[in-house]
């Protein structure tokens, strides 16, 4: 079965051309104009969307990404209305491929189980999860793969030999390079 993700990427492929992958808050400033710049990116050329999870304490973003979590979180924005956000935008666009990125902690609060059901009813295609190393994937990663969500595994230019391997690993959908 592919999914949305392979779809696209497949597109891009063909088109011999790189991904545009915004990534947009959830609830920065608040969620009516999140739902707003989400509708419009994929006509502004958006092959697939980040939309991030706020949370108090993003220590791998930078200041932007801080500060708008931190807007996000005084705006009211919780993990359940990020999923209704993403649900209002599947409603509205069946395509583009929709991706989570944030921290563990949340999910974990909300509960994995829960947390990866509602993930697939609002249309989520995949998750990031930037605090989540391959030695803990029973934690999240096997469980989203076995509910049909992509885990996307980060690599960085100080990933060490050792690491690296693990990767791809249970990795799905793409690899994200900082």
């Amino acid at each position: 079965m592919s999914t949305r993700l392979d779809t696209r990427f497949a597109e891009l492929a063909r088109e011999r051309r790189a991904a545009l992958v915004p990534f947009v808050m959830a609830g920065d400033p608040d969620l009516s104009t999140s739902l707003a710049i989400l509708k419009a990116l994929p006509a502004a050329g958006a092959d697939l969307i980040e939309l991030g999870m706020p949370f108090t304490d993003p220590m791998a973003d930078g200041p932007a990404i801080q500060a708008a979590g931190l807007r996000a979180l005084k705006a009211g924005t919780t993990l359940a209305k990020t999923l209704a956000l993403a649900a209002d935008f599947r409603a509205h666009d069946r395509s583009t491929p929709l991706v989570l990125m944030g921290y563990y902690n949340p999910i974990y609060v909300y509960g994995v189980t829960r947390f990866l059901a509602d993930a697939k009813k609002a249309g989520i295609d995949g998750v990031i999860v930037v605090d989540l190393p391959p030695e803990e994937d029973a934690e999240l990663c096997l469980p989203a793969i076995d509910a049909g969500l992509a885990f996307i595994r980060l690599a960085t230019p100080t990933t060490d030999a050792a690491k690296l391997p693990a990767v791809p690993t249970n990795t799905s959908g793409f690899v994200y390079y900082v």
